[in-house]
């Protein structure tokens, strides 16, 4: 008998779905991480009896509704929504009343099985190389002469979930003197790309020679970084045969266009639950654009556990940032070169008044017009809480 399509049953399918359903059979077949372990365990608790939750009932009606309690994990799709607003408030007092360019540092794939074995350190210099890149260049006079004002994103998956290990930079269109003045930077130019393109290959190479040189780097396999031979120089001529462009977009219009950009890279994870389309016994299908055919939207059909390898490529090293601030913006001076900044651009600074935290209901009301309050059955009455649940340690399927 053939499978039931979960997408098909349930009207929408999620990630959660997928994990549900294969994730025991991939985890056992597949040596992962702890915290690739530690995400997949939940992804597939998330919002279910396994975690705690409240039973709410209709003052109306009397129907009754078990909530269960979010997993928080940064790769749950499900869990993104209300971390990314909070994160963009937090932002939006931070902002400079200029143009912002987006600029994208990709490393080549040559590094992809280098960056499995050691993601934390291949992330790092990928962040300390394009950061310096673009410091070096704001402090040139040829340029700005000044500091700039830049947040980083780091993204490392494709539209199909292979590895595509890149940055976006999100970067002011000028810069703060010395002197305390603002420099602005050319109208719809910041920096020559070609020249980002060569200092940024040159400082990435030059950090990971010296990670081979120190043995900070493990190989497939398993032995200590090599120093030297034929295959350090097949791979670093490998390497500089890329030209690795610098992919550089138009300024945005203002603070809100900015805001609205920082919304689509901070929090994504590396497939939504939008994305998705079925699932069988056997496959995952999946829409993608396909930006060597004109970002034609497509269909990809994968195994469940080709799938779930591939989103595992894209779980993070523990504790790590991958929303990051340089110049200005970064934490040591911040407050101080923000007002400086502000002050140079004739901003009046409106001290920031605490904020109570927002109530959950209140959250979903503003951000997507939803009212988690309302009851579902008698579209009259209001859901209170009447009891709270415990997690249950093996909750049914």
């Amino acid at each position: 008998m053939a499978a039931r399509d979960t997408g098909a049953r349930r009207g929408k399918l999620e990630l959660a779905d997928i994990v549900r359903r294969h994730g025991e059979a991939f985890r056992a077949a597949h040596g992962l991480c702890s915290v690739q372990h530690r995400a997949l365990r939940a992804i597939e608790r998330c919002r279910t009896a396994a975690l705690r939750g409240e039973l709410r009932a209709c003052d109306a009606c009397g129907h009754r509704r078990y909530v269960y309690h979010s997993c928080r994990n940064r790769h749950c799709p499900k869990c993104q929504a209300r971390a990314r607003e909070r994160w963009l408030e937090a932002q939006r007092a931070e902002l400079l009343p200029v143009p912002y360019y987006h600029l994208v540092f990709t490393l080549p794939h040559e590094l992809n099985a280098l960056a499995q074995g050691n993601p934390r350190s291949i992330y790092a210099m990928l962040f300390a190389a394009a950061s310096a890149t673009l410091v070096e260049f704001g402090r040139n006079p040829r340029w700005l002469g000044g500091e700039i004002a830049a947040t980083l994103v780091l993204h490392t998956w494709g539209q199909t979930l292979t590895q595509h290990l890149h940055v976006h930079a999100l970067v002011a269109a000028g810069a703060l003197l010395a002197s305390g003045g603002w420099v602005r930077s050319q109208r719809g130019f910041l920096f020559p790309v070609r020249a980002l393109s060569k200092v940024f290959r040159g400082k990435f190479l030059e950090a990971f020679g010296d990670a081979l040189d120190g043995g900070d780097l493990v190989l497939a396999a398993g032995t200590a970084a090599f120093a030297g031979g034929r295959a350090r120089s097949d791979l670093f001529r490998a390497l500089r045969r890329h030209d690795w462009v610098v992919y550089a977009k138009q300024p945005f219009a203002g603070p809100e266009a900015v805001l609205a950009y920082l919304g689509r890279y901070t929090h994504r994870t590396a497939i939504g639950n939008e994305r998705l389309v079925s699932l069988s016994a056997d496959a995952v299908c999946f829409r993608y654009r396909d930006y060597a055919h004109g970002a034609k939207q497509r269909v990809m059909s994968l195994a469940t556990s080709e799938f779930l390898r591939r989103f595992c490529l894209h779980v993070l090293p523990r504790g790590f940032n991958r929303i990051r601030h340089y110049g200005l913006l970064a934490n040591r001076n911040k407050r101080e070169l923000l007002q400086r900044a502000r002050a140079a651009l004739d901003v009046t600074l409106v001290p920031a008044t605490p904020v109570a935290a927002e109530p959950v209901a209140a959250f979903w009301q503003r951000v997507a017009a939803i009212d988690i309050e309302a009851c579902p059955h008698c579209a009259t009455g209001r859901l209170h809480v009447v009891a709270t649940i415990a997690p249950q340690p093996h909750p049914p399927p």
